[in-house]
């Protein structure tokens, strides 16, 4: 455990640092967010906060294979790994390159599509899904890469709509990964396997970054992380789900918390949970904009967190509702997945009504206490134009 806290110390500080780095850079290449009508920031920001989050990531991997524990670990713990961050880097420039000339999203599909094709041509990839039985349903290969293209492309994309507002992203995936760890880690100490796992160390060390851009991210940001930030977490996160069953076996995993259905296929289901938030802003806008005989890429002002400052809540306080809900879905996925009974129960429902309360009746309250009918508390940004759209959301 002390290993993989240094991992994420690791990741947070270099992207920390790198982040003065890659703004330089943002500002030297034009790769930078001017001010126009329809946007939330009121001064040029710049991009490329990928950069420094690459850059993190790769340092927790190098520093991982020098610890005393994390370098006996199996090979491919490390070559898994790596063949994740190399996709995340491709990714990554693919996201750079838009930063910087704003190419079509066709482009980018493609480069997302060679990441994918990169991740299953080593080997990571669905194979099975336990059963309610204690059996496992295997996949044949192609059935396992379309699959897989579809969860890797789907995250990628969910992270990138809901890439809306200062920290959202960020905060988000953070959460999600810190979760997929616990769970990870749990999981092989339950089955006594060994501890040193991909998965682990890959949301570890992802959440470490995201925890690092953070501080240059908080509303108002110094540094947005563009698409170069949102594509590489979103598939770093989405891939730590393929090492469910290339490194646990079947009675690790159907071993967790029950027999029942929804345990059993929690495990293998949990980092598509961790992104329910995103994922179901990521559907309505599709089904929304299609319905209304627009492009499924056609900015609008309709997504859950522009749904947040519409009723009510500063931008800041929409942040961390939105932080609240992906924590309530990410870790009351893992508490089911790994516990059982009434206990379990109570607290997901003590959760759910604490995040509920909080984000329908704190607005409520605050407008009251202001004698106002809407809009931010004191030294919030206001609510922007009903036609606003964030420089990163599609």
């Amino acid at each position: 455990m002390r290993e993989y806290l240094l991992v994420f110390l690791v990741a947070a500080a270099v992207t920390y640092l790198l982040t003065v780095v890659a703004r330089e850079i943002a500002i030297r290449t034009g790769a930078v967010a001017q001010v126009r009508d329809r946007d939330v920031h009121a001064v040029p920001v710049p991009y490329l906060g990928g950069l420094a989050m690459l850059g993190g990531l790769v340092a927790a991997y190098l520093v991982a294979r020098q610890l005393p524990f994390l370098s006996q670990s199996s090979p491919f713990v490390f070559e898994d790994a790596g063949v994740v961050i190399v996709a995340g880097a491709l990714v990554c420039a693919v996201g750079v390159l838009d930063d910087i000339f704003d190419i079509d999203a066709l482009t980018k599909l493609g480069g997302q599509i060679l990441a994918v094709a990169l991740l299953i041509g080593s080997g990571l990839q669905f194979r099975f899904f336990p059963q309610p039985d204690g059996t496992l349903f295997s996949l044949d290969p192609a059935q396992g890469a379309l699959l897989t293209a579809v969860v890797v492309v789907a995250t990628v994309n969910a992270v990138n709509f809901v890439d809306g507002l200062d920290g959202l992203a960020a905060g988000v995936v953070g959460i999600g990964a810190i979760a997929f760890f616990v769970f990870s880690y749990t999981l092989a100490d339950r089955a006594d396997l060994s501890l040193a796992t991909t998965g682990a160390l890959l949301s570890a060390a992802l959440g470490g970054a995201c925890v690092g851009f953070l501080p240059h991210n908080w509303h108002p940001a110094r540094l947005f992380m563009g698409d170069s930030g949102s594509m590489l977490i979103g598939l770093v996160l989405s891939s730590t789900a393929l090492t469910l069953t290339t490194q646990f076996n079947g009675t690790a995993l159907t071993g967790t918390a029950s027999t029942s259905l929804l345990a059993t296929f929690l495990p293998v289901l949990l980092p598509v949970l961790i992104l329910v938030v995103p994922m179901a802003d990521l559907v309505l806008a599709v089904l929304r904009r299609t319905a209304k005989g627009r492009s499924p890429f056609a900015p609008d002002k309709k997504h859950l967190h522009h749904r947040l400052l519409e009723i009510g809540h500063s931008q800041r306080r929409a942040v961390l509702i939105m932080w609240l809900w992906a924590a309530l879905v990410a870790f009351g996925t893992v508490l089911a997945s790994l516990y059982v009974g009434w206990k379990m129960w109570s607290s997901l429902g003590v959760m759910a009504v604490l995040v509920l309360l909080l984000t329908f009746v704190v607005p409520q309250l605050h407008r009251r206490h202001l004698g106002l009918e809407g809009g931010p508390g004191p030294g919030e940004t206001p609510l922007p134009p009903a036609d606003a759209e964030t420089p990163q959301t599609l």
